[in-house]
This record gives structure tokens, sequence and C-alpha cells, in this order.
């Protein structure tokens, strides 16, 4: 939001792939690498300027490519080098230094951390600081809030601010570079025709919002197993009436998602208990 609202998005020669791979856990899919080198290169900077360290892809078809091709995994195969050339360029506009960008009192992630407290409603010292696996800060804050902070993102880019459109937009138009092939936030945008904007998050949190109703949702598994993660947020869009009908086979199969062992033999299910959507509601109202 900083780098939007200061112009400073638009003066590198960004667009809107660049804006959804800054909003993105891509999957590290060569579209997705090639989108976050773009990025670098009109910085002028490279992929050792990342902050985050390489891993495999997750996206089975970015891994897989990957190992076929004999590829060096890099930084940029890291499902948040998107949000960190975005970091990288408010660095640059500001003359700040890039290196530290990453770390707490760095200006970039002070910027960070007071746009998270406009939109969550929640007070900077209010909010604890950690840092995230790409090794930025990360912030502790309450479910209501989160959940909050979607619905004004959602509800400001319908009353015409410009940059909160942008994003819901950027998102929404491209959700393959949000996520990836196989990913569930880019086959639920897709399958919601715009109408919901998602965004996956560690230790089973998930945020989301109802773009024509304003209504924005948080979730998180307790223990942070992904298991439950997807049925959580495919129920309670569901009760919303929010889904497309007939369901995609992509999305059914998260509904009751089988448990199978070793030999691929259904031997569980993991669906959405009665009762349990109800008391959800509750919460993310």
């Amino acid at each position: 939001m900083p780098l939007l609202r200061s112009g400073g998005f638009d003066a590198f020669g960004w667009g809107t792939e660049e804006l959804a791979l800054a909003c993105a856990s891509h999957g590290g899919e060569p579209e997705h690498v090639a989108v976050a080198a773009r990025m670098l290169e009109r910085l002028g900077l490279e992929e050792g300027d990342l902050a985050c360290g390489p891993h495999e892809p997750l996206a089975s078809r970015g891994a897989r490519l990957a190992r076929e091709g004999g590829q060096r995994l890099t930084r940029l195969h890291n499902n948040c080098s998107g949000k960190h050339s975005a970091m990288l360029a408010r660095a640059v506009q500001l003359g700040e230094s890039t290196a530290g960008y990453e770390r707490a009192a760095h200006v970039v992630q002070q910027d960070c951390l007071t746009a998270v407290s406009e939109w969550t409603g929640v007070s900077s010292d209010a909010i604890s600081v950690g840092v995230d696996g790409c090794g930025v800060s990360v912030f502790a804050l309450p479910l209501a809030n989160m959940a909050l902070s979607y619905a004004r993102l959602v509800r400001a880019a319908a009353e015409g601010d410009a940059a909160s459109r942008r994003v819901v937009s950027a998102m929404t138009s491209h959700p393959f570079l949000v996520g990836g092939t196989d990913r569930f936030d880019t086959v639920l945008m897709d399958a919601c025709g715009g109408n919901v904007v998602c965004k996956i998050g560690a230790e089973g949190v998930h945020t989301f919002a109802i773009v024509d109703r304003a209504l924005g949702f948080a979730i998180k598994v307790e223990d942070g197993a992904p298991r439950a993660q997807y049925p959580a947020v495919l129920a309670l869009l569901a009760a919303y009436d929010a889904l497309p009908n007939p369901l995609p086979d992509a999305l059914r199969e998260h509904v009751q998602r089988a448990v199978r062992n070793t030999r691929g033999e259904p031997v569980g299910m993991v669906r959405v208990g009665d009762g349990d959507v109800g008391d959800a509601l509750e919460l993310s109202l």
C-alpha cells in the first residue's frame, strides 16, 4: 500500500502481473520466476538482493519442471519472492539501503507495520512482531482484526479507493500468479469469477473476502496443520452462498478430503462436522 499510494509502484513501470505477484504466495513455476526476475531487473537488482531463501516450488508442476530440467533452485523460486521484490522497491524509492530491508527496524518494515495497523484497526504498539519463514517481519493479530482488514480492503475497492481497487483487481484477474497451477487460492478465485479474494498463510491461517458483500474472514487451524484448512474455507463460503454451483471438481475434492494410506486406500475422511460452521460463522462476524 505505501508503494502504491506514493506512486513508487508505477514509477518502476510495473503492471498488474507484478502487483499480483507482490500479493502472492506463489508456486515457484516458470511464470512466477519470470515475473519476479523482471521486477528485480526494473530495480537494477538481482536475485542475491532478496532476503528470502530458496526452497522447492510449492506447486507440483513447478517442482516437476525444476526437477526434470535439472534447475538450480534460487531465491526467485521462494513463494514470497514477489513480496520481497516489492519491499526492495520501497527501499529503492525511499533512497534507503536495500541491505537489511527485511529487519523490523528498517523503514520498509516500519511502513508495513503502519499499513497493517491501519487496515486491521490494531495500534502499532499492540502488534507483536516476529520473523516469518521468509525472513521478513511477521505480525501477530487477533483473527477478528485479520478478517476486518479484508472486509475493509474490498469495501474500499468498491467505494473507489484506487490502491485498494488495484490490489483486488490484480489478485482476482491474475489468480495463477497469486498461487499456481494446483494451488487452492488460484482454483478458488478462478472458480468464483473475481467475487472472492483470498490468501493462504502459514500454520493453518487463511484470510479471504466476498467482494460484492464486503465480508472478510480469517481462520486459523489450531494445531497449524493444513488438513482442515481448505474444507473450513469452503464451508464458510458455502454458508454465504458465495461458491459456484456446481462446484468445480478441483474444489469439490477439498469439501471432503479422503485420508489415504501408503497403498492409496481410503481409510478416513476430513470434513466439516455438524455445528462447526455455526461456531465459525459467529467468530467471523
